[in-house]
């Protein structure tokens, strides 16, 4: 349970004031902050990166981390594309958090 609320306190943290107004533009396929330059993937990335990371500091399992960041940026593109809400966004990421807890439990130290 405590890397549960461990995962859900880093996600708040990281989706929220790490995020920031820029990013959360920038990682988004549908809008352009730089003329001519596709900055999106990079973005997105790296805001990934930052949640996988998170994942990784509480579990210590880079299996976990990297099912984190695969996860995390297809959400995000599928909100930045408009198929999810923002509400059906945090659910989808709080669920994944749920999920790398169960697999933890389940499994015990994941590589």
């Amino acid at each position: 349970m405590s890397a549960l609320l461990q995962m859900l306190a880093l996600h708040a943290l990281c989706d929220y004031p790490l995020q920031g107004d820029w990013l959360s533009k920038a990682k988004n396929h549908k809008l352009t902050l730089v003329p001519g330059e596709a900055i999106w993937p990079g973005a997105l990335a790296c805001h990934a990166g930052i949640h996988a990371s998170a994942v990784w500091m509480v579990t210590q399992s880079w299996l976990l981390a990297a099912f984190e960041l695969i996860a995390h940026s297809v959400i995000d593109y599928a909100k930045c594309d408009g198929r999810l809400s923002y509400n059906q966004d945090q659910a989808m990421h709080v669920g994944c958090k749920v999920t790398w807890a169960a697999l933890l439990v389940t499994f015990g130290g994941l590589p």
